[in-house]
């Protein structure tokens, strides 16, 4: 096929939805043949806006790289455009300013105020204290394993792991945890506007408590990043009232839903390869590469967020026209034959394994990349050597992904222990 034709669809597939739990279970053959024959693929998304999926390990490492493709939607519109760009309710419109969806200088100077309070010091700090809430989560594993003979992993680990470290490194309330992943969880399945308008209360719920909790900080500080975050300056600029809540508001998300479904796939993946968990569990040394392995192979960020392209751009011989839609599908470059040897084999001592599961080289490249290896390599070696015998439950067609354009995870994972 010749991938250089606008809207061409490879031979005899219905384009699939994108965001379906259906779709989610196993994107990779789809993906496959998206590389093989149009590797730049003009798709339909579940709000009718159509965007340019971008599958080839060395595209995606383009798109990721290059300024060409904006992160605000307004840097690669004509000025008629952004008259008719839509209406944003006054209480969202803080969130505009985080810094994902930001492009140079703006997004560079946020970067580097945040990065004075979100130190590699400060992540290390925690590995006592991830250590410490593994240790506790287990324990209510085992006393749930002698009342129910099982459990299910991401209600009972997965999630509180990466949900109580960034919560506490936050200053959020232990009363209040349930909450924020309440609303956290409503935001990331949205992949429409209809998903949007029904996600709207949890959006104003969540910004109006990250409101008070940065005014309980301003009038009472603490050894908290909003504290951090409130006192970080650089080169006598601070962050702005709505800047900071934005950053709060992503780092809440962002801070645990990667890793959420880093430890739950992860998990899978390792019971249906039982050589490698045997593997691993009698080496633990070999979690370091296992984790990226892990990250390689489940991609829990499935794609890239938004960018746009400021002009008329050919990628992979195929042209995108100005202010165009263009997702980079980390998931399918991390599968790329062109680039990893045996790429749909596990192979958690895979060396190298230059994977994009955190937008490598990018400026946008995962802030919290450091956090989510250390809570991933902790939290499965952990329970690898706590439960050696878990297995599944339950068949692995029936499990259930979560809905959503850009994550990939399960909703939950029934154990045996």
């Amino acid at each position: 096929m010749d991938s250089s034709v606008r809207g061409a669809s490879p031979t005899g597939v219905v384009a699939p939805d994108l965001a379906s739990p259906a779709f989610k279970a196993n994107p990779y053959p789809f993906y496959t043949r998206l590389r093989a024959e149009a590797p730049v693929w003009r798709a339909t998304l579940r709000d009718r806006r159509t965007a340019w999926l971008v599958t080839r390990y060395e595209d995606v490492t383009r798109v990721l790289k290059d300024d060409t493709f904006a992160k605000d939607k307004l840097n690669a519109m004509d000025p008629e455009q952004r008259a008719k760009t839509p209406w944003v309710p006054g209480f969202l419109k803080p969130l505009e300013r985080n810094m994902l969806d930001l492009d140079d200088p703006d997004h560079a100077r946020l970067r580097a105020l945040v990065s004075k309070a979100f130190t590699p010091r400060l992540i290390e700090r925690l590995r006592g204290r991830v250590e410490e809430i593994c240790e506790e989560l287990l324990d209510a594993m085992e006393r749930e394993r002698e009342r129910k003979g099982g459990t299910d992993l991401v209600a009972g680990y997965a999630l509180p792991l990466p949900a109580t470290v960034i919560a506490e490194l936050l200053g959020v309330p232990a009363e209040d945890h349930a909450r924020f992943h309440r609303w956290s969880n409503r935001l990331v399945s949205v992949s429409s506007g209809r998903d949007m308008l029904g996600a709207l209360p949890a959006a104003f719920s969540f910004v109006r408590y990250l409101r008070k909790l940065v005014d309980r900080r301003r009038a009472d500080p603490e050894d908290d990043l909003i504290t951090a975050l409130i006192r970080a300056e650089e080169a006598g600029d601070k962050l702005s009232e709505d800047e900071l809540l934005a950053m709060a508001f992503l780092l809440l998300v962002a801070g645990h839903e990667t890793t959420v479904n880093l430890i739950a796939s992860g998990t899978l993946a390792l019971l249906e390869h039982p050589e490698q968990s045997e593997r691993l569990r009698c080496d633990p040394s070999l979690v370091k590469p296992a984790v990226e392995e892990l990250l390689r192979y489940t991609s829990p960020v499935e794609m890239a967020t938004e960018r746009y392209a400021r002009e008329d751009v050919e990628i992979g011989g195929t042209t995108v026209s100005r202010g165009e839609l263009v997702l980079a599908v980390l998931g399918s470059a991390n599968r790329d034959e062109r680039h990893f040897e045996n790429p749909d084999a596990l192979d958690l001592a895979r060396d190298p394994n230059r994977h994009l599961a955190f937008g490598r080289g990018g400026v946008h490249h995962c802030l919290g990349a450091p956090l989510a290896r250390m809570e991933g390599q902790i939290g499965l070696n952990a329970l690898l050597r706590r439960f050696p015998g878990a297995r599944l439950a339950v068949t692995p067609e029936t499990l259930r992904w979560r809905r959503g354009l850009f994550l990939r995870g399960l909703e939950r994972l029934p154990l045996v222990l």
